[in-house]
C-alpha cells in the first residue's frame, strides 16, 4: 500500500480549497446576475385622511404608518400621506379607498353611519367600553373579524388605527345646569352620540375637524366636541368657547380605522402585507400613548394658562343621555340585522371585561383616588 507523504497531503489540501473557492466564486456571479436580471419589485401607494396633514395625534398617526413601512421594507413599499381636502374632501376617504383611487385610508367608522350604520360601533357607542376594552376587544375577542365582515362588500379590509381614550364632553358657550339647556342646542357630534343628543332635544351636526372653530365662533353651532386637551388645544378651541364638560359619554374608546383596498393588499408579497398589518398595529398603540402623555400637559394650560373652566355634566343629565343611549341602541338593532349582530357581539364582550375590571382597573383606581 502506497504511504502519503505530508507533502501529499498538503498539495491536496490546496486543491480541495482551490475547488471551493471557485464554487463559491461561480455561486457569486450566478447571484449577481440573477439580481441584475430581476430588480426589485416597488409599489407606490396614497393615503387619504379625514384629518388636517400632520395634525397632533389624529394627523401624526398616518404618517407613523408611512414611516414604518418605509423603514421595514427597505422602500420596497412607500405610502404617500395626504389631510383633508389635498386629494379629496374629509368625509369622501371611504368611497376613494373602495374605489381604488387610493390605496389606503385614514379615519373614523361613525362617518360612514349613511352607507354602513354597523361601522359606529366600531368606533365608539355612548357608554360603551374604553380604549383598553375596545382594543381587547377588536384583537382578542373577534371585533376585528366582524369589522372585516361588514367591509368585505366594499371591498375594503379595516384595521384599528390608533385610540384618543376616553375624550372630554366637549366646549359650549354656555353653561349646561339641566335638560333644559339641551333643547335646540347645535352641537357638532357624530355618530351614534349624535342621535342620542337628539332624542333629548339637541340638533347635531357633522362638521370636519378643520371647520370647527369658525363654526363655534360665529355660532353656526352652540358647542362642539372634538377629542380632548391635546387636540382642542392646537385647534383654539378655547378661544370660541369657555366652558369644557366632561367626562365624554358619547366617545369614551375612541378607535380610528386604517381602511385599505383589498386588491391593493392582496397584490402584495406576503412580507410586505405583514409589515403593513404590523404598521398599523404600532400605531394603533401608538396614538393611545401619545393621548395619554400629552392630554396632561395640555389640560394644565388650559386651565392654569388660559382660563377653561371644567364642568362635569349634571348627573340629571348623564342620567338622561344614558337612557336615551340604551333606547337608540335597541332601535338601531331593530331594524338593522348587521347592525344588531354586531352590538350583540359588543355587548356581550363589554359586559364580560366589566364584571373583571370592576374587581382589577376599576377597584385599584378607587383605592388609589383614596391616598
Amino acid at each position: 500500500m502506497k504511504t502519503w507523504s505530508k507533502r501529499s497531503w498538503q498539495a491536496l489540501a490546496a486543491a480541495l480549497v482551490l475547488g471551493l473557492t471557485g464554487c463559491n466564486q461561480q455561486a457569486k456571479e450566478a447571484s449577481t446576475d440573477t439580481a441584475a436580471a430581476e430588480p426589485v419589485q416597488t409599489y407606490q401607494w396614497k393615503l387619504v385622511t379625514t384629518w388636517p396633514k400632520n395634525f397632533p395625534g389624529l394627523g401624526v398617526a398616518p404618517e407613523r404608518f408611512a414611516e414604518k413601512v418605509a423603514a421595514m421594507s427597505g422602500g420596497r413599499l412607500t405610502v404617500k400621506v395626504y389631510g383633508a381636502g389635498d386629494l379629496v374632501p374629509a368625509f369622501e376617504v371611504f368611497d376613494t379607498v373602495s374605489a381604488g383611487t387610493a390605496e389606503m385610508g385614514h379615519a373614523a367608522a361613525y362617518y360612514w353611519k349613511g352607507k354602513v350604520p354597523a361601522a359606529q360601533v366600531f368606533t365608539t357607542i355612548p357608554f360603551g367600553m374604553n380604549a383598553q376594552q375596545m382594543n381587547g376587544w377588536l384583537n382578542q375577542g373577534g371585533g376585528l373579524e366582524l369589522w372585516q365582515e361588514l367591509y368585505k362588500p366594499y371591498g375594503l379590509i379595516p384595521m384599528p388605527g390608533g385610540n384618543s381614550g376616553v375624550q372630554m364632553g366637549g366646549w359650549f358657550n354656555k353653561e349646561i345646569n339641566g335638560l333644559e339647556d339641551l333643547d335646540g342646542l347645535k352641537m357638532r357630534i357624530p355618530g351614534l352620540g349624535g342621535e342620542v343628543l337628539s332624542r333629548l332635544g339637541g340638533v347635531p351636526v357633522t362638521l370636519p375637524g378643520g371647520e370647527l372653530f369658525t363654526a363655534l365662533q360665529t355660532g353656526a353651532i352652540d358647542a362642539t366636541e372634538w377629542v380632548g386637551p391635546y387636540n382642542d388645544l392646537a385647534f383654539g378651541l378655547h378661544k370660541a368657547a369657555k366652558f369644557y364638560y366632561y367626562p365624554g359619554w358619547h366617545e369614551p374608546g375612541t378607535t380610528l380605522e386604517f381602511l385599505i383596498n383589498e386588491k391593493a393588499f392582496n397584490a402584495l408579497p406576503a412580507d410586505l402585507q405583514a409589515i403593513v398589518t404590523t404598521a398599523a398595529q404600532a400605531v394603533n398603540q401608538a396614538m393611545l400613548d401619545e393621548y395619554t402623555a400629552r392630554n396632561i400637559d395640555a389640560l394644565r394650560s388650559l386651565v392654569d394658562e388660559h382660563g377653561v373652566q371644567i364642568k362635569p355634566w349634571p348627573p340629571e343629565v348623564l342620567t338622561a343621555l344614558e337612557k336615551a343611549a340604551s333606547q337608540v341602541m335597541a332601535e338601531q338593532s331593530a331594524k338593522d340585522p348587521q347592525m344588531k349582530k354586531v352590538l350583540d357581539a359588543y355587548q356581550s364582550f363589554a359586559d364580560g371585561v366589566r364584571q373583571y375590571h370592576a374587581i382589577s382597573e376599576n377597584s385599584y383606581d378607587a383605592l388609589m383616588l383614596q391616598y
